[in-house]
């Protein structure tokens, strides 16, 4: 199973409809402080269930709903049916937007599902959709010191503080026979620490920097945000180091653990 499968099914991310809720809810209200002008136009870049995409559409002008998963977007469409300032696309219509059209891109929980090629090839999209004094941020990044122990850790530590301490222990335990588990295992996850994922983006045409806290529940996580770079600034240098296991310097992806 490739994670494109993973998402377009029935998913074991989230243990119950209150954690869900909770974890749409608090995206919604980091990305309300990314939003500085009402007339904004806003892309959320694998955006899945979106719960509180309302929050969003009612700061902004207009909000693209973009996922790659069919049945995410049949849902979506379902919930937002009748709401003009929301649109839900899937990334081949992201990419016909027109060029300088779009003041902020959100990319939460993203990245690390993407293989290497995928996640330049956003950035150079996100690059040509983004008017000159438009956002990217990357959200919910993994560095490579980061692996299943400590989020299941930041999991029970958002639990406890909204009400589902059980559930989440009881979904940690069902996690390790579910399909999201053999996934990761599998197809591993791509992650970057904060040099790495400051490189690429410079490379592809980016100033960026770290912003703080991450969008979300993890403090283990990061969040980047990058506004586009004159055309000749543009850093054309490798970005990543090459290291004994990976001498060409080229990214990998990460199995779970790592």
């Amino acid at each position: 199973m490739t994670w494109a499968e993973y998402w377009n099914g029935e998913t074991t991310v989230y243990v119950n409809a209150r954690h869900k809720r909770v974890h749409y809810e608090a995206v919604a209200r980091d990305i309300l402080g990314y939003l500085h002008r009402p007339e904004a136009r806003v892309v959320d870049y694998g955006c899945g269930e979106a719960l509180a995409a309302h929050v969003v559409a009612g700061a902004c002008a207009k909000l693209y709903l973009c996922d790659s998963a069919s049945t995410v977007r049949d849902r979506l469409n379902a919930r937002y049916a009748g709401r003009s300032d929301i649109e839900v696309i899937d990334p081949p219509a992201f990419e016909r937007l027109p060029s300088r059209s779009v003041d902020l891109i959100i990319a939460n929980s993203l990245v690390q599902y993407l293989t290497a090629a995928e996640f330049t090839g956003l950035l150079a999209a996100a690059r040509d959709k983004l008017d000159a004094a438009g956002r990217l941020v990357l959200a919910d990044i993994i560095p490579r010191r980061v692996g299943p122990l400590q989020d299941a850790a930041e999991l029970l530590r958002f639990a406890r503080a909204n009400g589902f301490l059980l559930p989440a222990a009881g979904g940690l335990v069902r996690s390790f026979f579910s399909s999201y588990r053999r996934t990761r295992e599998e197809c591993g996850l791509l992650q970057f620490d904060e040099a790495e994922i400051l490189g690429e983006l410079a490379r592809a045409g980016f100033s960026g920097r770290r912003a703080y806290p991450n969008m979300g529940h993890n403090r283990q996580r990061m969040t980047l945000l990058a506004t586009p770079a004159p055309h000749g600034a543009v850093h054309t240098s490798p970005a990543i180091v090459g290291s004994a296991g990976n001498p060409a310097g080229q990214l990998q992806l990460q199995p779970a653990g790592h």
